[in-house]
């Protein structure tokens, strides 16, 4: 193991490099396979970040980390882009999140609810270990989940996301599908793909999702499984049974928490199967560190024309 030392000037120079809420650390971390820790030293407050791990590396770590601290502390040129900059504030560095925002995507857009029952959402995943949120297409249920996932992976609060789905065909229509293991299951997971592709870019994603940081677990590859620091997303759970949602929920570990997603009005299961989804909500209504929120069509941020769907079909 090799460990290389690289001086900041201050702390803004840290938020620069680093990104915030360490998102760019994160990022070389899983690009270059090496560990970085930001340290400061008791006496002077100095800044330095370390680079650690296998000494070549280490090396391709270090130069593109210089390389990129050479880039920021270069004076900025005199342009549109500069002007339009917040007063005293570099353009390199972004402003501040919102107080009521969640995320900032990778294009600097901030993600953040839209409706007031969309905030009790967000506080109820963010209050609870275990959060359950219910309600028709387009209400963001499964959008905030996954945003809420990545600013528990970006802060440090867990060390991995966890992406479940139940695949409704079953297992012996999966494992006729052409592809390896992520091509088969591919289809299954595809919404909770694009909502990572709009935060954190598709190069971010396969690169977490090759180092493990993001693990794809389809529900039947889940017996056995404890995930301990980790934020499990499972969504489409109106397609679960009872058993397949009561295997999901007791793999949480220390330091896990869980997001159960689902619309009970869509169900795929087979006819006379129960959605564990709707039974679940009687077994669990009132056990502590379990939040239900439902989401209705007031809070869908689709095409208007959802809207008008849904009420149509309720009537």
């Amino acid at each position: 193991m090799t460990t290389r030392t690289i001086r900041l000037r201050d702390a803004e120079e840290a938020v620069a490099i680093l990104g915030e809420q360490d998102a760019n650390l994160r990022q070389m971390e899983a690009d270059y396979a090496v560990e970085l820790i930001l340290s400061q030293e008791p006496d002077s407050g100095a800044l330095s970040l370390l680079v650690r791990g296998p000494a070549g590396r280490v090396s391709k770590a270090a130069r593109y980390i210089r390389g990129h601290i050479e880039s920021a502390r270069a004076p900025a040129p005199r342009n549109r882009a500069s002007v339009s900059a917040a007063p005293g504030r570099p353009p390199h560095v972004q402003a501040p999140l919102p107080h009521d925002a969640v995320l900032r995507a990778h294009n600097g857009r901030v993600i953040a609810a839209r409706t007031p029952n969309q905030r009790q959402y967000v506080e109820a995943i963010q209050g609870h270990e275990l959060a359950f949120g219910i309600g028709p297409a387009g209400t963001g249920k499964t959008f905030l989940a996954v945003a809420c996932a990545l600013r528990a992976l970006e802060s440090r609060q867990v060390q991995r996301v966890v992406l479940s789905r139940p695949v409704v065909e079953a297992g012996e229509r999966l494992g006729f599908l052409p592809g390896d293991f992520l091509e088969k299951v591919n289809p299954y997971l595809r919404p909770l793909y694009d909502a990572f592709y709009s935060m954190i870019g598709p190069e971010r994603f396969r690169a977490w999702r090759d180092a493990d940081i993001i693990e794809i677990v389809p529900l039947a590859y889940m017996r056995g499984r404890t995930f301990n620091d980790a934020f499990i997303v499972l969504d489409e759970a109106q397609n679960t049974t009872l058993g397949q949602i009561k295997l999901a929920l007791t793999r949480l570990g220390e330091g896990s928490r869980m997001v159960v997603t689902g619309d009970i009005t869509q169900t795929d299961l087979a006819e006379g199967t129960a959605s564990g989804l709707v039974r679940v909500m009687d077994i669990l209504k009132g056990v502590e560190g379990v939040a239900f929120h439902h989401l209705t069509e007031a809070d869908v941020i689709r095409h208007p024309l959802v809207r008008k769907v849904i009420k149509a079909f309720a009537r």
